[in-house]
């Protein structure tokens, strides 16, 4: 019985040490993404897998978060449901999917926490891991403001010269302020060159504002330097990104060192120039000027510059500007001088004064003259063509061609734009001369043609058209030209019409022919005519011969059928001649030579 009973406990206790090293070695793997980035307001999914040592039905995948040292779950899946659990943050906005994942709808900024996923499967043990998820948002574009105050280079401290804020950032980014193109160190302890003082904000929406103050002790080299900031951020799975500011400048209070007195206006100023004059110094900011003209004040001068409207030669003269300065404990005038000189060119006169009259075959001077303040030059001109550049123009021999307007141009060639010009018509008196004159040409008898007569002379010369017609005259330039229309009758075509010309110092006459327009000459058409029957000819001849070849090439075909078949009989001399040679299966064909002309005669005429 104690023997029994002993076994019995043995027995019991192996099975018990059995199942207990089975569930010792049963186990259970969860794995999730250890970190997970998602941009503020995108969705995201967070996944969640498992392994088991061996298989089981009893399995239950939950999801919970942590806060402040307390769990909460917020969603599990058994074989059995799925289910949300009310109550929580994520209530609705939330899934489960069939493989475990967690799904977060429009992810907000206080969603950046531990998720766990815990997987429990009875017997086989249970396990769980953490996901931290990190939410991300860009800042807005930084603003940066400089101060309006009047800064001083003597100051002994830093003051105040900007801020810079840059809103709605997660995580919370940093701000670099630069000076031009080079960043600034980051100097946060106070002290006698340069600090920031940043500070941040923590929005009810979780984001972060930050504000960053920059002191700078200020020296003159600022007063041309660009203040600027840029905000630095991380966004998910990348560098640090960056967004700059506008820039700003300094405005700022130091001594003057350097005066200048100078003409705005760039190259030689001319009579009826408006002349600019600019007063001012390296200091900031800049004092209240005095401008005087020989000593004279000017009326309206008021700031660095002065204008003096449509300057004429009595504007020339020595300017002052002058302002006191008093950044020390006494006040000292500082004067500046400049000299102002207006070039100027008198009106072109010429002599003797127009119009001049001349008679053909006289001699004609004109001169013209001006002042200047400086090297100037006369040029002479008619239509453009310089005929002279003395002043003087002399005309040897004078022509009606020599008829016309003269100028005389005046100019300065070291200041651009200063020019004057006068002008004189010449006329020259003598018998109208009628120019060569351009035949008239009809498409046949009958027909009205047109006709132009051009002729010089002065005084006027009057026309006279034989046969007349309807006419019109006009001027152009010296020369007079009358149009006439008339019908080309027979006699016209033969006699011509002829244009005559007169005035009181004499008369000019041209007859003008009128034929029939011709299109080609006799010789061109016999030619055309002659090579178009040659290449009639050369083409007939081409036909012939390609046509009896055509039928020779017929004719052999035809003999040579007619005596394969076996139609054409062959002489007794030919047949032994073909037996007793050593070509088989040739046929051989001989024709006397009158009976072949014959046959090939009567083929050719078919």
């Amino acid at each position: 019985m104690d023997g029994t009973l002993i076994s019995g406990r043995t027995s019991l206790l192996c099975t018990l040490l059995l199942l207990g090293t089975q569930v010792c070695w049963a186990s259970v793997t969860v794995t999730v993404s250890p970190k997970v980035e998602v941009i503020l307001g995108q969705p995201i999914k967070l996944p969640c897998t498992y392994d088991t040592s061996e298989p089981t039905k009893m399995i239950v995948v939950e999801w919970l978060i942590e806060g402040q040292g307390v769990r909460t779950r917020i969603s599990f899946r058994s074989s059995q449901e799925s289910k949300v659990d009310e109550g929580t943050p994520y209530s609705d906005r939330i899934t489960m999917g069939e493989d475990d994942s967690l799904s977060i709808k429009a992810v907000a900024v206080g969603d950046e926490r531990a998720f766990v996923c815990q997987v429990n499967g009875g017997v086989v043990g249970a396990a769980e891991a953490r996901t931290e998820l990190k939410v991300f948002s860009a800042p807005e574009e930084p603003v940066a403001a400089g101060t309006l105050q009047l800064l001083s280079v003597t100051t002994p401290t830093p003051e105040e010269i900007g801020t810079c804020t840059a809103k709605n950032g997660h995580p919370q980014p940093r701000i670099i302020w630069y000076k031009d193109a080079s960043p600034l160190p980051e100097v946060k302890d106070i002290n006698e060159d340069m600090y920031m003082v940043p500070s941040v904000v923590k929005e009810s929406s979780g984001l972060y504002t930050i504000n960053n103050r920059l002191y700078i002790k200020v020296q003159k080299a600022d007063k041309d330097s660009k203040f600027h900031c840029v905000v630095e951020y991380m966004m998910p799975s990348s560098a640090a990104q960056q967004k700059s500011s506008q820039p700003f400048s300094l405005n700022l209070h130091y001594a003057m060192e350097v005066m200048t007195f100078t003409t705005v206006n760039v190259g030689p100023i001319k009579e009826g120039d408006d002349v600019s004059m600019k007063c001012e110094t390296d200091g900031n900011p800049q004092p209240e000027f005095d401008f005087l003209k020989a000593g004279n004040a000017i009326p309206d001068a008021k700031g660095p510059l002065v204008t003096l409207k449509k300057v004429t030669r009595d504007s020339a003269d020595n300017y002052t500007c002058s302002f006191l300065d008093c950044d020390f404990s006494d006040c000292d005038e500082i004067t500046r001088t400049l000299k102002l000189s207006v070039h100027y060119l008198d009106p072109v006169v010429i002599a003797p004064a127009g119009p001049q009259t001349a008679k053909k075959g006289d001699t004609v001077e004109l001169q013209c003259k001006t002042k200047a303040s400086t090297d100037y030059t006369l040029v002479w001109k008619k239509d453009s063509k310089e005929l002279s550049q003395t002043g003087v123009l002399s005309l040897q021999s004078v022509s009606l061609e020599d008829a016309g307007v003269y100028s005389c141009v005046g100019a300065v060639p070291s200041v651009p734009g200063l020019m004057e010009e006068a002008t004189v018509t010449l006329v020259v008196s003598g018998p109208p001369e009628i120019d060569v004159p351009t035949n008239g040409e009809v498409e046949k008898e009958g027909d009205m043609v047109t006709l132009t007569c051009s002729a010089q002379g002065h005084p006027s010369p009057q026309f006279t058209w034989t046969p007349s017609g309807k006419e019109s005259v006009d001027m152009k330039g010296t020369t007079m030209v009358s149009t006439v229309t008339l019908k080309a009758t027979a006699a016209v075509m033969k006699e011509g019409v002829v244009c005559k010309v007169s005035n009181e110092h004499g008369e000019d006459t041209k007859t003008f022919q009128v034929a029939l327009k011709t299109t080609a000459g006799p010789n061109e058409a016999d030619a055309g005519d002659r090579a178009d029957k040659h290449q009639g000819g050369s083409s007939g001849v081409v036909i012939a011969v390609v046509i009896c070849v055509l039928l020779l090439l017929i004719v052999v075909a035809l003999l040579y059928f007619l005596q394969k078949k076996g139609k054409l009989p062959c002489g007794k001399k030919d047949k032994k001649e073909v037996a007793g040679g050593e070509v088989n299966n040739d046929i051989v064909v001989e024709m006397k030579s009158g009976e072949k002309g014959n046959e090939e005669s009567e083929l050719l005429n078919k």
